[in-house]
């Protein structure tokens, strides 16, 4: 096994558990380990710290596997790691077990202690990501594991996120075990039925980090008039739709999301008359409502990453300013603003201030009266912060 060395003073993010090593905290590589190799990690004395996945091209040059020198990086691991997966999820309930009809997360990335691996479960199909190296290198294993553990008929690979490129990876899309007459499947959330696109889909088909929050929303929405904002495939719209809103207006920039969620609304049987569908730009689209002096009870802003690191941020959080100022402005007194970011170069303490921000700039009073998250099968672990990627606010406007 190839070795790396740390610089002196750079091994204490690992001892705090942290499962990435940067190029900068490298002072020498042994050998000529290939990409997504399991390499051993030292520090500047030649002491053990852990074994990691070796990725010469990211700037992120090593992630952990584990941290116990006792332990062998091979097939019975990722079958061992995934199984623990599986057991922290069914004691969760049964929502967040693998049942018919079902979509959850099975497996979190580095959260879950599988970095750059995302494995989904939608009705009985496994939708995976490889994003990194080291779940590159292992793809296979992975797969293989994965169909002896879970009772799924398919396998099909959604390794296209534009984290690949920083991997030096190629994208890559396809069904690689198992079985599928079409890649549209219909799952059911709380009773609401959606059809979800593995193939086109948004990440691997759907926001499954959102579910609990879709739920959240539609408790909020019954006798109002409400705005989605990014509407994608209408979950949100659907769940507001279910829970007795007035109406329901929805803006999406996808022609393709939008034809989806209508066909959303009639699987689910409901009043076509109380949901609107808008394609247009969301920015462009909240200025004309402004000058239109429209407004709505509840509004729903769930944009897509504006920022994926902290390298974008200030950019991002102008974006997000600009999105939450029109929709404190749309807002009719008492209403409820329901906002998030998935950026993950924006942290929550941040985000709440762009909304802070931009609430000042609107001229109006507001209250934060609900902090929200990714769901409970996105779990976030305490030795890697940058897990917590989505963050939310329900901010209610003043009369």
């Amino acid at each position: 096994m190839e070795t790396l060395f740390l610089k002196p003073e750079r091994e204490k993010s690992l001892l705090r558990r942290h499962p990435w090593i940067f190029s900068g905290a490298v002072q020498r590589v042994s050998g000529q380990p290939a990409s997504g190799e399991t390499v051993r990690i030292l520090d500047s004395n030649g002491q053990f710290l852990a074994l990691a996945a070796y990725s010469p091209a990211s700037q992120i040059r090593a992630r952990v596997w584990t941290f116990l020198p006792e332990e062998t990086v091979d097939e019975a691991f990722f079958e061992r790691r995934m199984t623990a997966c599986l057991t922290r999820r069914s004691a969760l309930g049964r929502d967040f077990t693998p049942q018919p009809g079902q979509a959850i997360r099975l497996v979190h990335a580095e959260s879950d202690g599988l970095p750059g691996f995302v494995l989904d479960w939608y009705d009985g199909v496994l939708v995976g990501q490889f994003l990194t190296a080291g779940a590159e290198f292992w793809r296979e294993t992975l797969v293989n594991a994965a169909m002896r553990l879970f009772p799924a008929r398919a396998f099909y690979e959604r390794s296209d996120a534009d984290v690949r490129e920083l991997e030096g990876l190629a994208p890559r899309i396809g069904l690689l075990r198992g079985e599928l007459d079409s890649p549209r499947l219909q799952i059911d959330e709380a009773g609401i039925r959606l059809w979800v696109d593995v193939a086109q889909g948004h990440k691997t088909g759907f926001y499954l980090d959102q579910r609990a929050n879709r739920i959240r929303v539609g408790q909020a929405c019954a006798g109002r008039d409400v705005l989605n904002c990014f509407c994608y495939t209408g979950g949100f719209s659907l769940h507001a739709a279910r829970a007795g809103a007035n109406s329901v207006f929805s803006v999406d920039s996808s022609a393709d999301a939008l034809a989806l969620a209508r066909e959303n609304v009639a699987l689910n049987g409901l009043e076509q008359a109380k949901l609107d569908w808008l394609e247009a730009d969301v920015f462009s689209a909240l200025r004309k409502f402004r000058d239109q002096n429209r407004s709505w009870d509840v509004i729903i802003l769930d944009p897509p990453k504006f920022a994926p690191t902290a390298a974008q941020a200030e950019k991002a959080a102008r974006g997000y300013k600009d999105i939450n100022r029109l929709a404190f402005k749309l807002l009719r007194p008492g209403g409820f603003l329901f906002t998030f970011s998935c950026s993950g170069g924006i942290d929550a303490a941040l985000f709440q201030k762009i909304v802070a921000s931009a609430a000042l700039d609107a001229g109006v009073n507001a209250q934060i009266v609900e902090h929200l998250w990714q769901g409970a099968d996105h779990p976030v672990s305490l030795a890697f912060p940058e897990g917590e990627y989505l963050k939310g606010l329900v901010c209610q406007k003043q009369g």
